[in-house]
């Protein structure tokens, strides 16, 4: 075999491991469970959050999903949507600090809200809807933390919360942060008179609330979904550019005197 013939496998060989190793991590990155929308108004009201499962093993299928919500900073008010397949088994718990609310004094709430009884597959996702009724404003972020069961037995625990300036840890908590809120958060809120007085309008109010949370979480997945395949496709085109660059270098080599 010839040198360059030699040189050329070998530049073949290493791109085609660089481009594997490329989509590999693209793939893993794209795999966290996740909570969607990304961001809500501190204090915000009758809103859903979905969690984003999907399944990152190529021989075992999820089977189990436990998400923990945060006791320090409760979420009030939760209601769980009903999934096909799925059964939910929502636990509940004393709260340290009793939570004071319009309608009065909050002591316990959702801890925990465990998912069993179905099946993601490989290449598959499944959207788990958590309504509230309010959100907390003492605090700007909230993680979930999150395990994934797997038919063959194995646990990933997404509990690894994300510090600021620091790379993204191997295993993240889904997390949500929580913003100033502004003249819509006050009326989503239900402060002011005419929300305490006008019961008829606001129920066409809430429904629309809801109406927009959803469109924003699809929009947000179509958006987390394009932004991956533009990420992956700039990457293969870097690798296709070695590759092309090697297959020069070793043809130039071969046509020295």
């Amino acid at each position: 075999m010839s040198p360059t013939s030699t040189t050329l496998r070998r530049t073949g060989t290493l791109a085609a491991l660089t481009l594997a190793g490329v989509l590999a991590a693209a793939g893993a990155a794209s795999a966290h469970v996740t909570v969607h929308p990304e961001s809500y108004a501190k204090g915000a009201t009758d809103g859903v959050l979905s969690f984003r499962v999907p399944n990152e093993e190529d021989t075992a299928s999820t089977t189990k999903v436990q998400v923990f919500l945060p006791t320090d900073h409760p979420v009030l008010g939760v209601l769980v949507t009903p999934q096909a397949g799925w059964t939910a088994k929502v636990t509940t718990s004393k709260l340290k600090k009793p939570v004071k609310t319009d309608d009065g004094t909050i002591t316990d709430a959702v801890s925990e809200i465990t998912w069993t009884g179905g099946r993601i597959r490989h290449g598959e996702f499944q959207d788990f809807d958590v309504a509230f009724g309010q959100l907390p404003d003492d605090t700007g972020r909230l993680s979930f933390k999150t395990l994934q069961t797997y038919s063959d037995g194995s646990v990933v625990r997404w509990i690894e919360e994300a510090k600021e300036g620091a790379d993204e840890p191997e295993n993240p908590a889904p997390a949500l942060t929580l913003t100033a809120g502004g003249a819509g958060a006050e009326a989503s809120n239900g402060s002011g008179g005419a929300a305490g007085s006008d019961a008829d309008s606001a129920a066409p109010s809430s429904a629309s609330s809801s109406k927009d949370t959803k469109e924003s979480t699809a929009s947000d997945a179509a958006d987390d979904s394009t932004a991956r395949s533009l990420g992956t496709a700039g990457l293969v085109v870097g690798v296709l550019g070695l590759i092309a660059a090697g297959f020069a270098l070793a043809r130039g080599r071969n046509a020295r005197p």
